[in-house]
């Protein structure tokens, strides 16, 4: 059988199948998001039911930032396309073997247009497992194989209909499920530490250099000297203007300019040549990251190492995706020793204190979706990097700009600390998954497993 081919030999008490029959037998089925026609850019709205589209698949989890919206409405009219828990979601183009599971919370969302749609039914087999399953490599690249389209793969139900599915007995599913499930609920909380973290860090610089909000404060008699207001400690007092004054830029603080990102950074400042380029490349491409986080870095030796990988990042380093900018492709870089795609803008404070200022102001939702709207070139809407260097910003004083790199620095250190640890989480999960789901790896009591997990 061609599952035989793909993972090997059955174990004993396992099965293969397809991901089709599978669907089926179960009382699921497989099945496309809307078509364009059903859905315009016009029907998005701010504050509605979330459309899952292809931007929004991260590994195994469904992105929210940035996600898409439509009316309860809408959804109501397209409701054979709403999601269930436990369904999977693909997207039909580009990175094709990218999969999200459907989480609870997330029940009732819509399979957005470019977007598949798997339901496993509930006589099927389990869908965390089969979510693990479907992220082994093996199954990932036989995805990727048979898919249409060289350039731009293209998924359709057919392709995943006919996906090879190896299938333990139920209680070896929600074991393996158990293990890698574990480490991904570890994974999550620390993602949502750092959401948290940097929620933090975009308030604070929001507060300063956008509403001006201690500035304000001031000069309505809210904030004296000697005083210490929430997230403005007393020492800060003299650092800020007592009133604002016209720009061409609105109101901003008196004795302030408005600059470029030019002032505080400088783009793209290295390159890898022939001569230069190390035996091994870490590249961080733009599918890979997503909303200030790089999801994972693929290793390269140099001969087969992408073309496009030539940037190169050094630690505080902040990158921008000019491809399809709205996707939010950016990060700050936390790690030495990586190379980022050319779709990147990089942008390398000029000082050590600027770092934080510059990601933050380059990054910030409104500069996104500047560079966004911005954007031309049909089928990859893209921006030069100047763009994005370009970004203006309100210039304060260096003393100001310093003790808002000493505020923010150990929120953004916490973040990268977390992201080491995701890492290590998920390269355990990685290292264990394709020897747990081929059977490689088996839970000898699969009874006493659940006994010793009973609360």
């Amino acid at each position: 059988m061609a599952g035989e081919e793909l993972l090997g030999p059955a174990p004993y008490g396992w099965k293969y199948t397809t991901l089709g029959t599978a669907c089926q037998l179960g009382g699921g089925d497989i099945q496309t998001g809307p078509f364009g026609s059903q859905l315009h850019a016009a029907d998005y709205v701010p504050v509605g039911i979330p459309s899952i589209m292809p931007q929004n698949i991260g590994d195994n989890r469904i992105v929210e930032d940035g996600i898409a919206r439509i009316t309860p409405e809408d959804a109501k009219r397209l409701s054979r396309y709403l999601v269930r828990a436990g369904d999977i979601v693909y997207s039909r183009r580009g990175d094709v073997e990218r999969r999200a599971l459907v989480r609870d919370h997330e029940d009732g969302w819509l399979c957005g247009t470019g977007c598949l749609r798997v339901r496993l039914g509930p006589c099927g087999p389990d869908p965390r497992f089969t979510s693990y399953y479907l992220g082994h490599p093996t199954v990932r690249e036989w995805i990727v194989r048979h898919a249409h389209g060289a350039t731009m793969p293209n998924l359709n139900t057919s392709i995943l209909s006919a996906c090879p599915l190896l299938v333990p007995p139920p209680n070896e599913q929600l074991a393996i499920a158990h293990i890698l499930g574990t480490l991904d609920d570890k994974i999550e909380l620390l993602r949502r530490q750092n959401e948290t973290l940097e929620a933090m860090a975009r308030a604070l610089f929001r507060a300063w250099f956008v509403d001006f909000e201690p500035v304000r404060a001031k000069k309505e008699g809210r904030w004296w000297r000697g005083e210490s207001l929430p997230g403005l400690p007393a020492h800060l007092y003299d650092l800020f203007p007592e009133r604002l004054v016209e720009s061409e830029w609105g109101e901003i603080p008196e004795g302030w300019e408005v600059m470029s990102l030019t002032e505080f950074s400088s783009l793209n400042p290295e390159a890898w040549t022939k001569r230069t380029r190390p035996e091994q490349i870490q590249y961080v491409d733009l599918s890979n990251t997503k909303w200030g986080r790089i999801e994972s870095v693929t290793n390269y030796d140099a001969d087969d190492a992408p073309s496009r990988a030539q940037r190169v990042l050094r630690p505080l380093d902040t990158i921008v995706g000019t491809v399809r900018p709205g996707n939010g492709s950016y990060a700050l870089i936390s790690d030495d020793g990586l190379t980022a795609s050319t779709g990147f803008a990089v942008l390398r404070p000029l000082r050590r204190e600027y770092a934080e200022f510059v990601y933050l102001a380059a990054t910030a939702r409104e500069n996104i979706e500047r560079l966004s709207n911005l954007a031309d070139g049909g089928a990859y809407p893209a921006v030069r990097p100047e763009i994005v260097s370009a970004t203006q910003v309100p210039r304060a004083g260096e003393n100001l700009i310093n003790e808002f790199s000493h505020q923010v620095s150990s929120m953004l250190a916490g973040i990268a600390a977390n992201e080491r640890e995701s890492r290590t989480l998920a390269t355990l999960r990685d290292t264990l998954l394709p020897r747990l789901i081929s059977g490689e790896l088996r839970i000898p009591d699969v009874e006493a497993f659940f006994r010793e997990r009973k609360p």
